[in-house]
Formats: C-alpha cells, structure tokens, sequence
C-alpha cells in the first residue's frame, strides 16, 4: 500500500459515496463559480471604496489574478478533485488541519443567514412593481410619507433643478431607500436605529424571508442531483447575465446620456489609485460566502478536468461580470450626482445604490413597472444562485463526510434550510438588517493555511507528482513560485488590514449584534486548533510523533477505482520504500 490508510490510526475510514454524481458537462464546474461571484454584498458595500476609480480601478484585479486568484483556485480546485470530496473529507490530505473543513462549514451557513437579505428586498420591489403607481416614486410617495417628518427627499424639486428652502447643506433621501425603512415603525422617522434602541421585528419581512427560503426548498425537491443542479445553476447564470447587460442597456439612455463615459474611462488618479485594496477585496470574495465552496464544487468534475485552464476561464469571467455590475453601479451614482448639481448645499443620500436607490431610478423611466420587474429579477436571481450554491457545497461536504447522513438526504436538506430560515429571523429586525455587514468574513487565514498544507506540510513533490498524474502535466515553475512564497505573502500584508476593517465595522454596532458576530465568526476559528489537538489526543506516542502522523495524508487517493489502481502504480514505486521507512520508524 503506498498511502497509509485510517485503520489503526484511531481515525475514521473514509466512505466514498459511489452516488454523489458529476457535472452534466465540464463547463458547469465553470458557470458554478461564476455563480459565486454573483454576490450582491461585494457590489453594494466595496462599490463605495471604487465607484469614482472607473476602469482603471479595476486593472488591479489583472494583477491580483495573476500573483494568487488563479494559483489559489488552481490549489482549491486540485483538493476538490483529486479528493472527490467536500471541504471537510477533502482534508485527508492533513487530518490535523480537518477542522479547516468544519470551520468553513460553519462560516458559510453563517454568512447565507444575511445574505437572504439580498433576495428578501429585491422580492419586496418586485411585489409592489404589480401597483398602477409605485411606492417609491414622486407620485407614489405621498400615499404612505410622512412629510412632517423632517426629512427630505430628491422629489422636492424646482423646474430648473435647484432644490427648495435650503439655507444650510441637507441630506436629501431616496424615495425607495425611504420605503425600505418605512418596512419598520422605529425607521421611518429616523432612519438607521441608535445602538441603544430596542429590537423591532418587520413581519413583512418576514413574509419576504419565508418566500426566499420556500425558493430555495423548492430548487433543491426538483434539482437536489450534481448534474440536474449544475444545468439549473448554468442556465440561471445565463439568463442573469444577459438579464443584466439589458438593464445596462437601458441606462445607457439615463439623464445626462454618456456624460459619465469620459469619468469612468479617465478617473483622477487620487481615485483610481484606491483600487489597490478594495480590489483584493471583490477578489477575495468570489470564493463564496464562507470558503470551500471551489473545493466543493470542483469535485463534481472529471478527474482528468484541466482545472490550469478553467482557473483562468473563471478569474476572467468573475472580472467581467465585476465590471458590468460596476459599471451599472457608476451610471446609477451618476444619475443622483448629476440630480444634485446646481446646489452645493446638498446630498443626496442614494445609500445601497444598486439594490435600494435604484428603484427610485427605475421608477422615472418609461414603462417604470416593468423595468422595475426585470432588474429586481435580476438581482433576485444572482442572490438565489449564490444562495444555493454555498448550501450545496455544504449539503454535499456533510454527505461526503458523514456516510449515516446519505441515507437521509432528502431529511438533512430540508432540515438544513428550515433551520437556516428560522435563524436567518435576526436579520428581520431593524438591527440585524442594519449591521449585517459586520457579519462578513473573508477568510484570508483560510486561504493563507491552504497554501501551507498543500505545498508545505503534504510537500511541493507530492503536489506535482499528483497534478501529474491527474493532469498529465506538471504546473509551471512560475505558478509554483507563486503559490509558494508570492501568494502568501499578499495574503500576510492584507490580513492586518482586513482584521482592521472588521474590528472597526463591530464598533459601530449594537451590543446584540455584537455578541451575534463574535459566535457566528470569531470563535468559529477555534475548530482549527481544536480540531488538531482531538486529533493528536486519538494518537499514540510522542508529541512529535502524533504530530507528524496526524499531518501525514490518510486515505488520500482518488475516488474512482481504476484511477485509484493507476495511481498505486504509478507512484508505488517511487514511495512505496519512503513511506514503509516512514511508518516503521513512527511506530
């Protein structure tokens, strides 16, 4: 035997499962992880360190692309597929480090319990675009605003575009963001909740919540199979995207006409030259909600995939997508910037530009109801398709690692996602759909930790002996090199920073959310270490000696049989006499 197996070791033997399935075709491994990139959290919160950088800032994503994205799906993408497996089965490689899967488990079930969010408030619009009159329109406005209130909005205009009664610089909401707030009685006259106010629950969002995740129970009864679900997912990216190029179509012809062309292709360099760090940011997040989501969803594929190639197909098409959301994003602010100009005492308040201010937008078009409809379609979508796909990750992560849980697989799906949309009611309250963001995680310690399982601890000459046999190619040299000492090094410089922005994010947040995040994402990261200690307390021997047997791979081989025998004799006899000297001197 030329790997050692899990029998005697005090751990459990891993039980392929002969029906986890495959892609319907090669390439839905690739509109999967498009499928990833469609998170609305990346555009709505990161647009705000890029929307006046343009085009340009998006050129350091070709960098980032180069010196760690493609090397780290590359690295995701062999675990997933050489393995067979999900993140957590996937980590045979280094049992010590097992507890990486189960924290990525954890992180991303956490962050779907926001991130419905993003599919309850596109609904709400979709509901109310059915009225002869929208809500949030100028017209609208007046059946439900309490114009006593204080608070003005971009619908008190005079013809030749000045705003009225101003003596000193005002901030001027957004009819849609102020019918978001109107969904809850403590918002509606002062916006965001104190820190200190108690918690209000919305029962029209939770309406909206029970519709999303009736949605989601609904796509995994009819399309619960690896191949069904990859033709589903594959067919919604399309018609997401192409959803979306007419959307940004139509805007073209918003007020001001191409006007914004010219900032977009030659921002001030002060601007374009921020995009260093918000880049990496929608860089980091294509790997989904939580983390292992490529490693899930490459072991779907064939087990001679050309995973090399794909990573580029991938990183390529995540720009693009990055950069027609952005792009819509840059029109919509243009719009509000170009309605506030003739007055330098106001501002106008277009938070959320994509998912909440844009109804306003909508809303003064021709045919308002049924551009209104396609858009919030398209965005419903995209969160649907993000949605599912980290649930499935996860559902097949714990199928693969649980072999008493495939017999109840209808059971445990079902059970997963009305446990998700019973907790997810936090987010209904004016607190937790107020400081959701500082739930979010991007797992840079993750990535980091990869990298040194993959190339460190199971060793550079086994990685390239098991691309080889694979691939029937070993990586260049320069993809190593950057795997090895490049990538980890950027990931080490914005660690800092990013744990920075996190601590400061939880500042700013009430004592309740406070406590929420801190279960939900800090403590978490205490699987990692946890999980290796149980692992060397099962051991035998020394401390060093269970360390280095506990590190060692376990059952780590490929799934299927006939690649699993050529692999034995392809390597058998280059290790068989190294890993015999190994075990002999151990125990």
């Amino acid at each position: 035997m030329i790997y050692e197996t899990s029998y005697g070791t005090g751990q459990k033997p891993f039980s392929p499962d002969p029906n986890r399935g495959k892609w319907e075709k090669p390439t839905d491994f690739i509109f999967a992880c498009f499928g990833l990139a469609l998170k609305m959290d990346v555009f709505d919160f990161t647009y705000y360190f890029h929307y006046d950088m343009g085009i340009l800032g998006i050129l350091p994503y070709f960098v980032y692309m180069v010196i760690y994205l493609v090397p780290i799906i590359v690295i995701h993408s062999f675990v997933g597929q050489f393995s067979s497996s999900g993140f957590i089965s996937a980590f045979r490689l280094s049992p010590f480090f097992k507890g990486m899967g189960y924290l990525s488990g954890f992180l991303s079930l956490s962050m779907l319990l926001y991130h419905v969010i993003y599919a309850a408030i596109p609904l709400l619009f979709i509901i109310n675009s059915f009225r002869p009159t929208l809500p949030w329109s100028c017209d609208g406005l007046t059946a439900w605003f309490n114009e006593t209130s204080g608070r003005q909005t971009i619908c008190n205009k005079t013809i030749n575009g000045q705003f009225q009664n101003y003596t000193k610089k005002r901030k001027i909401d957004v009819p849609s963001f102020l019918y978001y707030e109107y969904q809850f009685d403590s918002m509606r006259e002062k916006g965001f909740p104190d820190l200190n106010e108690d918690y209000e629950l919305s029962w029209k969002f939770v309406g909206l919540f029970a519709l999303v995740w009736a949605m989601v129970a609904f796509i995994f009864y009819k399309f619960s199979e690896a191949a069904k679900f990859g033709k589903f997912i594959r067919y919604m990216v399309i018609v997401t995207l192409v959803l979306l190029l007419v959307c940004f179509v139509r805007f073209l012809f918003l007020p001001g006409g191409l006007s914004w062309l010219g900032k977009y292709i030659a921002p001030k360099p002060r601007f374009w030259a921020m995009g260093t760090f918000s880049t990496f940011t929608v860089a980091i997040r294509v790997f989904g909600a939580g983390w292992g989501s490529v490693i899930a969803l490459s072991s779907f594929n064939g087990f001679k995939t050309n995973i090399l190639s794909y990573s580029w197909i991938i990183s390529f098409g995540q720009i693009v997508i990055c950069i027609l959301f952005s792009l819509v994003a840059f029109m919509l602010e243009h719009y509000f910037t170009e309605l506030g100009e003739g007055s330098d005492e106001t501002d106008v308040l277009n938070l959320w530009v994509m998912i909440l201010s844009s109804a306003s937008v909508l809303s003064t078009m021709g045919w308002p109801n049924m551009w209104t409809l396609i858009y919030y379609t398209t965005l419903l979508m995209a969160a649907l398709i993000s949605i599912t796909t980290q649930i499935f990750t996860v559902l097949q992560s714990l199928l693969d690692e649980f072999e008493k849980l495939r017999l109840r697989k209808q059971e445990v799906t079902f059970g997963l996602i009305g446990g998700l949309a019973v907790c997810s009611l936090f987010f209904c309250t004016n607190h937790g759909i107020s400081f959701f963001c500082s739930f979010y995680s991007d797992a840079i310690l993750l990535h980091l930790l990869l990298l040194l399982v993959v190339l460190w601890i199971y060793g550079l000459e086994r990685f390239q002996r098991d691309i080889e046999f694979m691939l029937g190619y070993q990586l260049p040299s320069g993809i190593i090199y950057v795997l090895r000492y490049i990538a980890p090094l950027i990931l080490l410089i914005y660690m800092p920073i990013s744990l920075r922005w996190s601590i400061e994010d939880l500042v700013f947040t009430s004592v309740g959310v406070f406590v929420t995040t801190i279960i939900l994402v800090w403590l978490p990261i205490l699987a990692i270490p946890g999980y290796g200690f149980y692992c060397l307390a099962q051991s035998t021997g020394t401390v060093w000696d269970r360390l280095k047997r506990t590190c060692r791979p376990t059952d780590w081989y490929p799934v299927e049989l006939n690649h699993r025998q050529q692999y034995e004799e392809a390597v058998g006899n280059i290790e068989t006499h190294q890993l015999v000297e190994v075990t002999e001197d151990i125990n």
